[in-house]
């Protein structure tokens, strides 16, 4: 009877040290896709198109902000980036709120930013709307489709 008595004890044990898993299971890919997000951010202040390339999938996909026509390969991406920190010298990001969703291997992150820059020795910036879906490769979440656009001005 006293074995009997053990396997409940063990149950409840098991289940005590796996709770705190699960509900991190929950939670974590939206903490990694912020995260991933941040590391967006952080990469466009360094002004380095290649690096900012690291984070996109080879197949992804930016309708920027500055750009009249989608970008649907690697070398479109890369002359985007290229352009804009040309043309917005000291870019910086910062986010505002955002909503992720994330549907398995998929994420997507609504929201919005507002870029920084100087230009002419004068601080400018651009607040904008954005939407990045993510795919989870191996333990990175990478960007297969951006789409940015200007915040338009309130309705008068």
């Amino acid at each position: 009877m006293r074995s009997f008595q053990k396997v409940p004890a063990a149950a409840v044990a098991l289940y005590v040290l796996l709770l705190p898993i699960g509900s991190s299971a929950l939670v974590e890919p939206k903490t990694e896709v912020a995260a991933a997000a941040s590391a967006w951010g952080q990469t466009i202040g360094g002004g380095d198109p290649e690096k900012v390339l690291s984070l996109y999938a080879d197949d992804a996909v930016l309708w920027g902000t500055l750009s009249p026509t989608v970008r649907s390969n690697r070398e479109a991406l890369q002359e985007y980036f290229v352009n804009a920190f040309r043309v917005l010298p000291n870019l910086k990001v910062a986010f505002g709120d955002q909503l992720i969703r994330v549907y398995g291997n998929t994420a997507i992150n609504t929201g919005y930013y507002t870029f920084s820059y100087g230009r002419d020795g004068e601080a400018k910036t651009l607040p904008a709307r954005y939407s990045f879906t993510y795919v989870k490769n191996g333990d990175r979440w990478l960007i297969v489709d951006h789409h940015s656009s200007a915040m338009p001005s309130t309705p008068k």
